[in-house]
């Protein structure tokens, strides 16, 4: 009698269903891939952000507890089971920088001995990025932070406009460092009519590339300060001697050391014609604005009409940010100031200081795309054609300051 084959048991899939939207398909793909959100420290700005990034992807925000104790510690407790899953931390960067660093590292240990298979650190603003070189005496402490995450626990980061780029070498896993340039250039465009009759302006020597980026993209031309009223990383005074001075060695009359001169910088000058045009300082960072003030002052005397400061972190600090802003319209007559809403600034919320967009809508508040398949070109691409500039351009009532140059 032939035997019968017996063919395996066909399981009934149900229907292919399409997402009705993105928000649909960004929930879709949080349950598929089994990833969590988490808030690394308890104040307002930190945790409206991880709020708003969880609305966006369609989850919910874990559940964690993040206190300082009586002496002064720092305790995290995570309340909820986050085995084998991958989890994401938003932590913004306060006034008090040092106590922000240490929440990040104890939620990373504790979501690390909790068995997370990805821990992804979302830091728009990298804490100690100015301090990445080697300065008289001290250290690199950049390098530092950079192997204390990676001992805490952190398998990826997601951070904005490093102050330098081979800061991503410090660390011994993969760093997305995203660019609010696209998005900047866009809110030039549709915010400043006239912008074609614009000149980009480097503050300093060492912001010219940055600044050349912008210019190349926009199609404009550059001009670079240069001078006394700048303190450049490069010109700032070693304190060693390379070699050291030996008083009693003996040199061959012919290969005797040149002396060290001392550095004097050159009075303060503009390379680039900005006469009768908009001058546009493009920065990474916003804090001490004293060099802005100068850079604007220079600028007014060579006959720029309109001055505009634009920058990724404003970092301006909370005592003075109400005069230094004042200083900037007075002294320096800028038009308008801006920096984003991707840091949390040592700004009161009550105090204003000029545009905020809102980076965190088109980088960080979708960190599902750039660790679940997305390349970083593409996810520019489809940002900048859904139309980031009316993000970009909303801001509270009251915060566009706008002043004319006599």
């Amino acid at each position: 009698m032939p035997r019968k084959l017996l063919l395996p048991h066909r399981a009934v899939c149900p229907p292919f269903r399409a997402p009705r939207g993105p928000h649909e398909a960004l929930a879709m793909n949080a349950a598929r891939s089994g990833y969590r959100v988490f808030s690394a420290n308890s104040t307002a700005a930190c945790t409206e952000l991880a709020k708003r990034i969880t609305e966006r992807l369609g989850a919910e925000l874990g559940k964690s507890v993040v206190y300082q104790e009586t002496n002064g510690e720092t305790r995290v407790e995570i309340k909820e089971s986050v085995r084998g899953q991958d989890i994401f931390i938003i932590q913004t960067i306060p006034r008090d920088v040092n106590t922000a660093v240490m929440e990040l590292l104890i939620m990373a240990y504790a979501l690390k001995t909790s068995c997370a298979r990805n821990i992804i650190g979302v830091i728009p603003y990298f804490p100690y990025s100015k301090q990445s070189k080697m300065r008289k005496r001290g250290s690199i402490v950049c390098k530092l932070l950079a192997s204390m995450l990676a001992k805490a626990g952190l398998t990826h980061i997601i951070t904005m406009d490093l102050h330098q780029k081979e800061i991503q070498g410090f660390f011994s896993f993969p760093v997305d460092n995203l660019r609010a340039s696209p998005f900047l250039i866009q809110y030039i465009q549709e915010e400043i009519p006239d912008y074609r009759n614009a000149v980009i302006v480097a503050k300093s020597p060492d912001a010219a590339k940055r600044a050349q980026s912008y210019a190349e993209r926009l199609r404009l031309g550059l001009a670079v300060i240069h001078g006394e009223a700048q303190c450049t990383e490069q010109d700032m005074d070693d304190g060693r001697h390379s070699p050291p001075m030996v008083k009693n060695a003996t040199v061959h009359p012919g290969l005797e050391l040149p002396l060290m001169m001392a550095k004097e910088k050159p009075p303060i000058t503009v390379v680039g014609d900005v006469g009768g045009r908009i001058a546009i300082i493009v920065d990474d960072i916003i804090d001490d604005v004293e060099s802005f003030v100068a850079a604007a002052e220079i600028l007014k005397e060579r006959g720029a009409y309109k001055i505009f400061v634009m920058a990724t972190h404003g970092l301006l600090s909370a005592d003075c940010a109400p005069s230094h802003r004042g200083v900037l319209h007075r002294r320096g007559g800028s038009n308008q100031h801006g920096s984003s809403r991707g840091t949390e600034a040592a700004v009161p919320q009550d105090k204003d200081c000029g545009h905020q967009p809102d980076p965190l809508r088109s980088h960080p508040a979708n960190p599902q795309r750039g660790v679940h398949g997305l390349s970083l070109p593409q996810h520019h691409r489809r940002l900048t054609r859904a139309g980031a500039a009316p993000v970009l351009a909303s801001t509270r009532e009251g915060n566009v300051h706008e002043q004319a140059t006599p």
